[in-house]
C-alpha cells in the first residue's frame, strides 16, 4: 500500500503541481486511511462502498467535525481515482458516496480595532518590532496565506507600482496590491532592519530571522502569537486569523465578492463566500446588542 501512496503524491507532487502543504494535507489523511485497511485485512483494489462507510463511521467515532471527514473523503475518492487511472484497480468505491454535510464553521476573524491594537505593538524603531509590524500590515494588507508571506524575494516586488507577485496554493502565480502604509514600512525594514539581520551575509528573501535566515511559518506564528497576548485579545490568534479578517472587512465596507476572491486567490468563489456569512452574523449580532428593541 504504501508504494500506491507513494506513487500518488508524487503524482500530485510533479503532474498537478500542488503545493507542499496541500501535499502534506494528503499524506496525513492516507496516513490514516492506509492503517485502516490494514488493519481490517482489506485488499486495496477490492475495497467496497461498505468499507468507504464503515471509515467515514470510524471518523465521527473519533471525534472528527464534518469539514475534516469531508476532507478525508476528497483524499480517498482521489486516491482510488488515481489507482483506476493507473490500471491498479477497476472498481471505484466512492462513486455516488455522498459527502457529509454539517454546520458551516465561521472563521474566525478580529475586529477592526484588534487589528490596530495588534499592530501598534510591535516597536518600530527597534530592528525586529519594525520587522514584525511590516510582517503583520503586510498580511493584513493584502490578505496573503502566511506560507506566501514568508515566501516573498526581493525580485518579487515592485514598491514604485505597488504590488507584489506572490505563489499561492498549486504555485499559482498572482499579482497583490499593497497600499501605501504597506510600501513605506517596507521601504524602511529594506533600508534599516533587514541589513542589520542580513548582517554580511545574502539572501533573496525579504523577511529574515536572526542569523539573516529566512523568517519560517512556525517563527512567525510565535511572534503573532505574542503580540496577540500583549495587545489583550481574547482567542487564539494566529496569522490566517488576519487573511479572514481581511476579507471580512473588505465585505463589510462594500467591496465585491469578485475582486476579494481574486485578492485571496481562491479558484472558487464558493470558497470566499463564506465571508458573507460571517459578515452577516457579525451584523446580526450588532443589530441584538444595540437596537433599542433587542
Amino acid at each position: 500500500m504504501d508504494v500506491f501512496s507513494k506513487r500518488f503524491l508524487e503524482y500530485l507532487t510533479v503532474e498537478k503541481g500542488l503545493s507542499k502543504n496541500t501535499i502534506d494535507s494528503y499524506r496525513r489523511d492516507l496516513g490514516r486511511y492506509l492503517p485502516f485497511l490494514e488493519k481490517e485485512g482489506l485488499d486495496l483494489q477490492k475495497v467496497s462502498r461498505k468499507e468507504i462507510t464503515t471509515y467515514i463511521g470510524e471518523l465521527r467515532g473519533d471525534g472528527l467535525v464534518s469539514s475534516s471527514i469531508a476532507r478525508n473523503l476528497s483524499t480517498i475518492r482521489r486516491f482510488h481515482r488515481f489507482l483506476i487511472s493507473e490500471g491498479l484497480s477497476e472498481i471505484d468505491p466512492c462513486e455516488n458516496l455522498e459527502t457529509p454535510k454539517g454546520v458551516i464553521r465561521l472563521p474566525k476573524t478580529l475586529t477592526s480595532e484588534e487589528v490596530e491594537a495588534l499592530l501598534n505593538k510591535p516597536d518600530s524603531k527597534k530592528r525586529l518590532g519594525l520587522r514584525d509590524r511590516t510582517m503583520i500590515e503586510l498580511l493584513y494588507a493584502t490578505g496573503m496565506r502566511v506560507s506566501e508571506l514568508v515566501s516573498i524575494k526581493l525580485k518579487d516586488l515592485n514598491l514604485e507600482v505597488g504590488y507584489i507577485i506572490t505563489f499561492g496554493k498549486g504555485s499559482k502565480e498572482r499579482v497583490v496590491p499593497i497600499h501605501e502604509k504597506a510600501i513605506a514600512l517596507i521601504k524602511d525594514y529594506l533600508k534599516d532592519s533587514r541589513n542589520r539581520l542580513l548582517k554580511k551575509g545574502n539572501s533573496s528573501y525579504l523577511f529574515l530571522g536572526q542569523g539573516g535566515r529566512p523568517m519560517t511559518r512556525e517563527r512567525f506564528w510565535q511572534i503573532i502569537k505574542g503580540y496577540a497576548l500583549q495587545a489583550g485579545i481574547k482567542g487564539k490568534v494566529f496569522p490566517h486569523v488576519l487573511r479572514h479578517s481581511f476579507a471580512s472587512h473588505l465585505l463589510e465596507h462594500g467591496a465585491d465578492l469578485r475582486s476579494v476572491q481574486l485578492m485571496l486567490g481562491h479558484s472558487d468563489i464558493s470558497t470566499t463566500q463564506i465571508y458573507t456569512h460571517v459578515t452577516s452574523e457579525r451584523l446580526k449580532r450588532i443589530h441584538r446588542e444595540f437596537h433599542p428593541r433587542g
